[in-house]
This record gives C-alpha cells, sequence and structure tokens, in this order.
C-alpha cells in the first residue's frame, strides 16, 4: 500500500460481530475485548508497513471506526472483499473456542472509496 500524504488521515477499520452480544448473549466487556485483540494484532502484524508507522507515531490524532456485521457469515464476506482489494487486516478467532469474532483493517487512507463501500455493504455503526 502506498505511503499516504502526511496531510491525509489515517484510520482503522475494526468490526465485530453483533450476533455475538445480541444472539450469543456474549457481555459486552467480551465483545470489546474481541475489538480489541484485532486492533492489536494488526498494528502488530503490519508494524513495518509505513502507514502503521505513521499512525502509532501519530498517536494523539489516531482515528478509528467501530462496526458491527450480522454474523460469522457476514464477517467472513468482508473479509474476503477486503483481503481482494488488497487492504491489509488481521481476522481474530477468539481460541481455544476457534470462533470469528471479530477484524481490523491496519490504518488506510480514509477516503478509500473501495473500502468505504465494502463497509456500507456488510456493516453498520457499532451500537
Amino acid at each position: 500500500m502506498a505511503t499516504v500524504a502526511a496531510c491525509e488521515h489515517l484510520t482503522m477499520y475494526i468490526v465485530v460481530r453483533k450476533d455475538l452480544a445480541k444472539t450469543l448473549k456474549w457481555p459486552t466487556g467480551s465483545v470489546m475485548a474481541q475489538a480489541c485483540h484485532a486492533a492489536t494484532a494488526v498494528l502488530h502484524t503490519t508494524r513495518n508497513d509505513s502507514n502503521t508507522i505513521k499512525y502509532v507515531e501519530d498517536h494523539e490524532r489516531m482515528h478509528k471506526v467501530v462496526l458491527e456485521t450480522k454474523n460469522e457469515e457476514t464477517l467472513g464476506d468482508l473479509v474476503a472483499s477486503l483481503q481482494a482489494h488488497n487492504i491489509p487486516l488481521y481476522r481474530w478467532v477468539e481460541q481455544p473456542e476457534n470462533i470469528p469474532t471479530a477484524m481490523a483493517t491496519a490504518p488506510i487512507p480514509e477516503r478509500s472509496p473501495e473500502v468505504k463501500d465494502l463497509f456500507k455493504k456488510y456493516c453498520s455503526l457499532y451500537r
């Protein structure tokens, strides 16, 4: 992924499964932990990427968007679509249960139209 201009904001998109809380009755704290796991993992796995370096160096102005997707299937579809667009991400799978729970993108330019369209297709703002 190309380095962005200094004035352009980088954004991390974090997506959790809505059904964890609504259907499976996971506590809110457990759902938030899944989002944190995914966000931490993607920063670690992309730590040498120029956008990640810029993002963490400007830690006082980090941008994140937290979204929800319907279930495991839609999370998987989103991950596959983002990977097809070469968007670096990390899909968190909770162990030992082996349950895909969340995903986070590496910091990317917030004006990526193809990415915004994918998120609109599979997600809504987390509530």
